[in-house]
């Protein structure tokens, strides 16, 4: 880290109670320099907080494991982790624990379910005094196995080269084993070496990315911390290289039909295709014919072979600021399966016809193949709509965008009559220079062309679920669950402090959209809107339908990103099966069994995309604000622990930590329920949606991490409450937790 300048440090240590409870908070153990920064100290307040963790070791309250570690000294506890370290001459497994350093554990594996252990195996296990000075652990389970890779960056320690993790729950070091010809400074992946468990663990370097400060280095770092694979396999390839463009014939032509596509100006494949037209039939008055033309990815992609195995181990493509890392090879997903304008292409299409309410009325669907008339971004669509065509849409406006925003208007309609969760919450991408240097980051303007493709692709999603369940075929559903009512709790006392009006009986997803409708053009928005967001179940795929909350559906799946999403692609097999379209299909109908242990390994592919790409989009901030470590900066507070305060950048959507101890003289205490920190002496305030100005102090590229110090702020309506609370009953009592929580 580069540091840049220090707050007033603190001038008592902190009381033993107060060491103790964050040494409990850190996991039982903590460093001398770790408690010291906590609370600010310096000069003399360091030298007498040194000589009070001695008396404190000489009461045996505390014990020292290494040279740098303090450990809160225990009885020997009921149930801990036992690594297996060996086997002794009768054949029994040996183990150690971090929970009683020395001690020999005998394992007692006729307790343990399924196939013995072997070293290096962890288990769960309950510890019993035994004889010879033995420690019997009886396991309870076995645990999974500790990562054999890391990804960090190399730094200098007083004993050589050190790689730390970059990983943001993975604060360890690692000794660099052999001549790896590295330097400081750079992002590398390592393998773990096997150790006893207490000794110093140390990695051996098999990959290096680059400097920490080289953009080219962020998204491969990433995608290999969060395991995301980058490479294909040969086979994969050579399937995907031989592949060809199909025939028309056994298939519907849909090449006179003026389908566009209207993506992203960044966006790297074209899935999706939309028409519109007003419906002639009498029977439908005001409604109109929509179609959802979706590359035939089915066609490519058969069950089990080269390319299914990898795409079904990959689940989806994971996009970064500067490049994505497809589901498949790029001769499909950039080629054959994407359609490109004037040229034919495979797809699978929805044909619906929509009333003027924005019902579905009927649906067919048909294997053709099409030809798209335009690859359309969403600014050129919306600046048509707005009355400043380009040659492009100018020509296109009458025939294929008038009719596609009519529907849109309708669907639109329907969808605030039915009550659905809608959080603007802005989407930000890093611009880059020539050079490849992050110059700036922008939030992406929210559309009615984006909201019009939204709109389109979630009737298609709609009728091909309803069709499928009336067929009562065994699908992938994406579901979403109700919020759990503990979170309802939580966030209606969030928004009770905040002043915002809230019924704690709201219960639908139409009332939570309300609240924030009435939030528009205030600065809360984004901190209320992410709140609200974090409430929410987590949408997940699952054989077992009990609709969308979010959208307030029944029945909803994902038919439309075959390319990028491998659930997408289970759904276009069912539906060939169903309506008999051809090859490429299921042979028979998903075991559901099958189809729930897909469900869970998909939706957990998509939460590692989602944080991979979160923690790339944060580095390449990180790397922005480098360039800008002088400037200042306007935000608001996001979050509020014992610890700090966490705060959010106006512009960039950067999270920083201001440290409890940079807030100034006072000793700043938590107020739980005001969320905000209070000071013991001063009542100065400060709490969640404060508008704040800061600067920065410390950036951690390796890991995305900053730290901020306020140069001014404006309390907010809950950090008001806190310091009339202070007036009227002194103080709030502080509160340690035993593990801190982590805002994101």
């Amino acid at each position: 880290m580069a540091r840049r300048r220090r707050g007033p440090g603190r001038v008592e240590p902190p009381s033993v109670e107060e060491i103790l409870s964050f040494v409990d908070a850190r996991g039982g153990h903590a460093t001398g320099r770790e408690i010291a920064k906590a609370f600010g100290l310096t000069g003399a307040a360091r030298v007498a907080l040194r000589r009070r963790l001695q008396a404190l070791r000489e009461a045996g309250r505390l014990t020292r494991p290494s040279r740098r570690r303090i450990r809160r000294k225990r009885e020997l506890p009921p149930v801990a982790v036992v690594e297996i370290t060996g086997i002794d001459e009768d054949g029994e497994l040996l183990g150690e624990t971090a929970a009683a350093p020395g001690a020999a554990l005998r394992i007692l594996v006729e307790f343990l379910d399924g196939p013995a252990p072997g070293i290096g195996d962890r288990l769960l296990a309950r510890l019993e005094p035994g004889q010879e000075g033995f420690i019997e652990a009886r396991p309870i389970r076995l645990l999974p196995q500790r990562p054999k890779e890391v990804v960090g960056v190399v730094e200098r320690a007083p004993y050589g080269l050190v790689l730390r993790a970059t990983g943001r729950k993975d604060d360890r070091e690692y000794r660099i084993a052999g001549d790896a010809g590295v330097e400081p400074g750079e992002l590398v992946r390592a393998r773990l070496l096997h150790g006893r468990p207490l000794a110093v663990p140390e990695a051996r370097i098999v990959e290096r990315f680059g400097r920490i400060d080289d953009p080219r280095a962020i998204s491969p770092a990433v995608a290999a911390q969060h395991g995301i694979r980058r490479e294909f396999p040969a086979p994969a390839l050579e399937r995907a290289a031989a592949a060809r463009p199909v025939a028309r014939r056994g298939r519907t032509d849909l090449t006179d039909l003026p389908l566009v596509t209207i993506d992203g100006a960044d966006a790297r494949d074209f899935d999706d295709a939309v028409w519109a037209a007003p419906d002639e039939d009498p029977a439908n008055p005001g409604g109109y014919r929509l179609v959802v033309a979706i590359a035939d990815v089915a066609h490519y992609v058969r069950p089990g072979d080269a390319l299914d195995l990898e795409a079904r181990e990959r689940g989806n493509s994971v996009y970064f600021p500067d490049r994505a890392i497809p589901m498949l090879p790029e001769a499909l997903s950039n080629e054959l399966c994407s359609l490109k304008p004037d040229v034919e292409r495979a797809c699978l299409a929805a044909e619906m016809r929509i009333d003027r309410r924005g019902r579905i009325r009927a649906t067919r669907f048909l294997r053709g193949v099409m030809r798209s008339r335009a690859r359309l971004t969403y600014e050129q669509v919306q600046a048509a709509r707005d009355g400043a065509p380009d040659a492009v849409t100018e020509k296109l406006w009458e025939p294929v965008l008038e009719p596609l925003f009519a529907v849109y208007g309708i669907l639109r309609r329907a969808r605030e009559r039915r009550g659905s969760l809608d959080i603007a919450l802005p989407e930000r991408r890093v611009v880059f220079d020539a050079n490849g240097f992050p110059a700036d980051v922008r939030a992406r303007p929210q559309l009615d062309s984006h909201r019009l493709i939204e709109e389109c692709m979630i009737a298609a999603n709609v009728a091909v679920a309803t069709a499928l369940a009336e067929a009562k075929a065994p699908i992938l559903y994406r579901v979403h669950d109700k919020p759990d009512p503990v979170k309802l709790e939580a966030l209606a006392d969030y928004l009770e402090r905040l002043g915002i009006p809230w019924s704690r009986t709201a219960k639908k997803p139409g009332d939570f959209t309300r609240m924030l409708e009435g939030l528009a053009g205030d600065p809360l928005y984004e901190t209320v809107a992410g709140f609200v967001l974090r409430a929410q179940a987590q949408a997940v795929y699952q054989p077992r339908n009990i609709g969308h909350f979010g959208l307030n559906l029944r029945c909803y799946t994902h038919f439309t990103s075959p390319i990028r999403r491998y659930s997408d692609l289970t759904v276009h097999r069912a539906l060939l099966r169903v309506f008999d379209l051809g090859a490429g299909g299921e042979k028979k109908a998903a075991d559901p069994a099958e189809l729930e242990e897909l469900g869970r390994k998909l939706s957990a592919a998509e939460r590692r995309a989602m944080e991979a790409e979160r923690d790339a989009l944060q580095r390449f901030v990180a790397l922005y604000l480098q360039r800008h470590a002088e400037a200042r900066f306007t935000g608001r507070v996001t979050g509020v622990q014992y610890f700090g305060l966490f705060v959010t950048l106006e512009e960039s959507g950067a999270d920083g930590l201001v440290p409890v101890s940079s807030l100034g003289d006072d000793v700043y205490l938590y107020d739980e329920r005001h969320h905000a920190l209070v000071g013991r002496q001063t009542g100065e305030s400060f709490g969640l949606g404060d508008r704040v100005e800061i600067s920065l102090v410390e950036i951690d590229l390796a890991r995305g991490m900053m730290q901020f110090r306020i140069e001014s702020h404006e309390p907010a309506h809950a950090t008001r409450l806190a310091r009339t609370a202070w007036r009227k009953s002194g103080p709030p009592r502080q509160r340690f937790r035993r593990r801190p929580s982590r805002h994101r």
